[in-house]
């Protein structure tokens, strides 16, 4: 489980800042979300969580192109960045955090094994905390996490959590 003193320091920063976060996921079926709310009062710092497991709710609910999909592929940095700047127009939320992955123990190929996760954070630029698309900046990684479908998943919240927690603490 996501050491709760990680998701508190989270709500902490966000807080700070007086930011709302969104989170859009498609391997981790809603944890990143999950893991957020498990805090009480969590409605002061979280916006809305984005669960979109098939390429046509990526589409339909974040606006991420289709043709992107079918030329990167679900698990790519495109389509991540697409999510999470997606997650960023259809919400309140002036922070992001996306994942897509290949989680297992199907689905994996040569060039995507099971394990591969792609994550993308988007945060405010220095323009300040009134955030559109355009004056965001994305990080996407691409992780290879080892272990079995539930150890990818676990992995995959932490490290998004962690990284987020970092990016918020050096703006």
């Amino acid at each position: 489980m996501s050491s709760p003193n990680l998701t508190e320091q989270l709500a902490e920063v966000l807080l700070q800042h007086g930011w709302m976060l969104a989170t859009a996921e498609s391997c981790t079926g809603g944890l990143i979300a999950s893991r957020c709310t498990d805090l009480s009062g969590s409605s002061q710092w979280f916006e809305r969580g984005f669960v979109t497991y098939s390429n046509e709710a990526k589409h339909e609910m974040l606006g991420v192109d289709s043709a992107l999909i079918a030329e990167h592929g679900a698990v790519s940095a495109a389509v991540a960045q697409a999510m999470a700047l997606g997650a960023l127009r259809h919400s309140r939320a002036q922070v992001s955090v996306a994942v897509t992955g290949v989680a297992g123990p199907t689905g994996g190929s040569a060039d995507k094994p099971v394990g591969t996760v792609w994550l993308a954070w988007a945060t405010p630029s220095d323009a300040g905390p009134t955030l559109g698309a355009e004056t965001a900046w994305v990080k996407t990684q691409r992780m290879q996490f080892s272990g079995d479908r539930a150890a990818v998943r676990e992995a995959t919240v932490q490290h998004a959590i962690k990284t987020l927690l970092d990016l918020l603490k050096k703006s």
